[in-house]
């Protein structure tokens, strides 16, 4: 029976990353700690194949496939940027440890972020990219492909769609860093659910 992998990867690092900042919708490039980082990764690991590419339409996330995949021709999805952090935006915890309405969406006693994304907002348009790329490549017969997108994505789809269900912890992905799923269609179409393989990349062999 005819499966599918696809490939969660998380973009490189940025300033505001190294900054301990929060960015969503900023659109930050590679900070060339982040790029260094990215091309020493790439020379003692190996990366997954890919049949298709899909990315967020933001700057790091590009680059973090161009780094990886010269030449790959990603094709963009909007549905997989960043959550809006709206007014935590370019803010660090320091500054927003004393902030209630920080705290308590963190604790998760609400979901809504002020001037930003509400978690369910969130949720659906993430679930609806994702679903909408694994239904083509089912529809399509492409079996392997890569998705390059952010930390806050990766972990909500690993929560909502690996098999075995994992706790949040363990559906953080560090930079350059992430998941493989299996899809099988069968199960799929029943519910939409994917078999964790692996986390990528993984350490080359010894030449």
């Amino acid at each position: 029976m005819k499966t599918y992998k696809i490939h969660l990867l998380r973009h490189g690092i940025t300033e505001a990353n190294e900054q301990g900042v929060y960015i969503g919708r900023t659109d930050l490039p590679l900070s060339p700690g982040g790029l260094a980082a990215l091309l020493a990764l790439k020379e003692t690991h190996a990366y997954p194949g890919g049949a298709r590419f899909f990315t967020s339409p933001l700057t790091r996330c590009r680059q973090t496939l161009e780094v990886l995949y010269p030449g790959c021709q990603p094709e963009t999805v909007d549905g997989l940027s960043e959550c809006d952090f709206g007014e935590f935006e370019n803010k660090s915890i320091r500054e927003l440890k004393n902030d209630e309405r920080f705290l308590q969406w963190m604790e998760g006693q609400n979901p809504v972020i002020p001037g930003g994304e509400d978690t369910e907002t969130f949720r659906a348009r993430v679930c609806a990219a994702f679903e909408n790329i694994v239904n083509t490549l089912i529809h399509d017969g492409d079996t392997e492909a890569v998705i390059c997108t952010h930390g806050g994505v990766i972990t909500l789809l690993m929560q909502l769609y690996s098999l075995p269900r994992l706790e949040p912890k363990d559906c953080l992905a560090a930079a350059g860093q992430g998941f493989t799923l299996r899809v099988t269609p069968s199960i799929w179409m029943n519910e939409p659910l994917a078999e964790a393989l692996c986390i990528i990349p993984w350490e080359k062999e010894p030449s």
